[in-house]
């Protein structure tokens, strides 16, 4: 007989986007309902650069949560080529901040402040090792002539094996990864390296960029994300790196809302919102694997074991029962489309 609940000690969520003002108040109680923490990503308009910011970050974060709701929002610093010394003292010592993370410059959202050369984060990158302050890395080198495809393989060689080999005792976290390469390098490395790996990644392959589910051709512009969905053997290596008892692969949503317009548009944005429907994929995604008995470790204790945080001891349950995810949720003053909208999930996380 298949499985009717399924009750998981509460997740976290080790890599989310939360926007800010009008638009987070929208998207943070669905966040709030799942999860009991977060890694909240720093890429705002402007980034959050300093200590200082990531902690009225978090004051903002924590007065828009609904009442009811218990949420802690974890904070992190963007990793500029001028970051000092004394800033990463100042995170650490805070008390809120929990990562450091570096996007190189033009790689993603809100990404041109980013990292030009990770040479000019040595000082930054030495303190953080002293400091042991985790670097959270988007994964992709940015160069014109290297296919959007590649980007990931090409940094893990180029940018990432070198970096650890300069900082051996630097707690990395490798997030949203997609491809083979990321998990057998992950996978076979030494020392304090671990990945997130979102559910879109586990559940879908690039062709549902281009492709309905029954099959017809037209460009889903809420299915476009970066890095980019990537080939089913890809897909498959996730899903088995996900469902195994490596302790280095955990849960992180990488859930990015944009208003419908703008990614309906010419030159659309790169993200999926899934805070609305997390748990609800997972779990399809590992039930889909025959490993519904593996997602708790997945979600709920492997990224608390990694950050040196105690795991949560609340519980959600999750019901079997067929439901259709809505066509489009409130973001501020516009709408966001959730991933797989219009399309039936057999999970339901209970009220």
């Amino acid at each position: 007989m298949a499985t009717t609940t399924l009750t998981l000690t509460r997740p976290d969520d080790w890599h989310l986007h939360l926007r800010d003002g009008a638009a987070m108040a929208d998207v943070l109680p669905h966040t709030a309902r799942q999860f009991a923490r977060a890694i909240v990503m720093p890429n705002l308009k402007p980034p959050v650069t300093t200590t200082a910011q990531a902690v009225a970050y978090r004051q903002r974060i924590l007065a828009a949560l609904p009442p009811g709701l218990a949420f802690e929002p974890l904070m992190t610093l963007y990793l500029t080529d001028n970051t000092s010394a004394d800033e990463i003292r100042r995170a650490k010592a805070s008390g809120v901040v929990h990562g450091v993370k570096l996007y190189p410059a033009g790689a993603t959202t809100n990404s041109d402040s980013g990292v030009t050369d990770i040479r000019r984060c040595k000082v930054a990158l030495e303190t953080m090792q002293r400091e042991d302050m985790p670097l959270l890395i988007h994964g992709e080198v940015t160069h014109a002539e290297v296919d959007v495809f590649d980007r990931e393989a090409r940094f893990i060689d180029e940018v990432l094996i070198p970096l650890r080999r300069s900082f051996p005792a630097l707690r990395v976290v490798l997030e949203h990864i997609t491809t083979r390469a990321a998990v057998q390098y992950v996978t076979e490395a030494e020392g304090r390296i671990a990945a997130t790996i979102t559910a879109h990644h586990l559940l879908y392959n690039r062709n549902a960029i281009f492709l309905t589910p029954g099959g017809r051709a037209g460009v889903r512009p809420h299915y476009y994300c970066l890095p980019v969905l990537k080939r089913e053997i890809h897909r498959q290596a996730l899903l088995a790196a996900a469902t195994s008892d490596n302790a280095r692969f955990f849960l992180g949503t990488d859930s990015a809302p944009h208003p419908r317009g703008e990614k309906e548009s010419a030159c659309g944005c790169a993200g999926c919102f899934t805070a609305a429907t997390a748990l609800e994929m997972y779990a399809m995604a590992f039930e889909q694997a025959g490993a519904l008995d593996r997602l708790e470790a997945f979600a709920s204790f492997r990224g608390a074991d990694f950050y040196r945080l105690p795991r949560n001891a609340s519980r959600v349950t999750l019901e079997r029962r067929d439901w259709t995810v809505p066509e489009e949720l409130r973001f501020g003053e516009a709408t966001v489309v959730p991933l797989a909208a219009g399309e039936t999930l057999p999970w339901k996380l209970a009220a």
